[in-house]
């Protein structure tokens, strides 16, 4: 998405989905929210599965949308920080009930998890997905 401001928004949660939406910026979010200011490989290394490119984008539209600050500092070779402004941290009380209530659906789902057996052998459980392992 990116730069809201482009889109054609009619209400309120509809623009807060269309800045947070993306399969990465939620977690590039909660890492800045949590653990504060972060290189660009240190969030590479925090979430291991987003590519180089979609970890640009991601930042490049949080940045545009004023939800991230992007810090470059005159030094060779080039430092760039990444830090939440005080929109992005507005964010972090619904990041962490999702995050709450993501937790509380997978215990639901957990308790189910038997009737997902028609799920292809390849596609991840929700354990498998978010790295818990499954007792």
């Amino acid at each position: 998405m990116g730069n809201v401001w482009n889109m054609n928004i009619n209400c309120e949660k509809e623009l807060t989905l269309a800045v947070i939406s993306g399969k990465w910026k939620m977690m590039i979010l909660w890492h800045l929210g949590n653990e504060g200011t972060k290189r660009f490989n240190e969030l590479r290394s925090l979430i291991p599965d987003i590519t180089q490119r979609m970890l640009t984008n991601q930042l490049r539209e949080l940045e545009r949308d004023l939800i991230i600050h992007r810090e470059v500092y005159p030094v060779v070779p080039p430092k760039v920080e990444y830090s939440l402004t005080e929109h992005g941290k507005s964010l972090l009380p619904i990041l962490g009930a999702m995050y709450q209530w993501g937790k509380s659906y997978m215990k639901v789902m957990q308790k189910h998890d038997e009737t997902m057996e028609c799920r292809p052998s390849n596609e991840k459980t929700i354990p498998q997905y978010l790295g818990v392992n499954k007792k």
